[in-house]
């Protein structure tokens, strides 16, 4: 009798059921572990790999969407702090402005008043009780901040001084304030009103004095005539 061989008894088709529906239960069939050893299916090693990759290309797009949108956030916060710091000197400025203006237009009315006590002054009739009101007023519109300025020997100066009267004079070597007709008055840099003086000017010949003379060598030896005419 002849034995069969293992191989022989399972010759003809084989069958395999790769449903993934079990078609008696009508459920998802669970994969069936690799053998131990046996390396993964490569298909789904390659799903594997395209989903991890999917999962850090989104998570990257995710990160520099959410960078932009700080970005974009630190610019509005930078923007709205620049505004409101503008905004800020902007309205001390102008609260500065307008209290000068208030101020300029109150002590404005007070100058023929202080002018009045400066004639008083120069004449020595600033005496008792007159002296004392005089002293108080002064003290009170120089706490607010107005100063009096334009005094003799001064350099003219077009910007703060106003030319009532004009002269020449042997003394001077520029345009100068020889006599104060007015005070002036200002607050801050606000001028309220330029000091009018009188200005002399450098005569003729103390303007040539202090010309440097032409014919002097730097060194101040003097250069020898050379015109063979001569």
């Amino acid at each position: 009798m002849t034995e069969r061989r293992p191989e022989e008894e399972h010759q003809g088709p084989v069958i395999r059921d790769k449903r993934r529906i079990d078609p008696k239960t009508g459920k998802v069939r669970e994969k069936a572990p690799a053998p131990d050893g046996a390396p993964p299916a490569p298909a789904a090693d390659k799903v594997q790999a395209d989903k991890v990759e999917a999962d850090k290309a989104a998570e990257v797009a995710e990160t520099a969407k959410l960078r932009s949108q700080l970005d974009e956030r630190t610019l509005d916060l930078q923007r709205l702090q620049a505004e409101y710091s503008n905004y800020r000197k902007r309205v001390e400025r102008d609260r500065v402005a307008v209290r000068e203006q208030a101020l300029a237009n109150v002590l404005s009315e007070l100058l023929p008043v202080l002018d009045a006590i400066g004639r008083a002054s120069d004449h020595d009739e600033l005496t008792g009780g007159f002296k004392s009101v005089a002293d108080t007023l002064e003290s009170a519109v120089g706490k607010l901040g107005l100063v009096r300025f334009g005094e003799k020997g001064e350099t003219f100066d077009p910007t703060v001084h106003e030319a009532l009267m004009h002269s020449y004079s042997a003394e001077v070597t520029e345009p100068t304030c020889v006599d104060v007709l007015q005070p002036g008055y200002r607050i801050g840099e606000r001028i309220m009103r330029p000091a009018r003086v009188a200005v002399a000017e450098p005569s003729g010949d103390s303007a040539a004095a202090a010309q440097p003379d032409a014919s002097a060598a730097p060194g101040g030896d003097a250069v020898a005539d050379t015109d063979p005419q001569k």
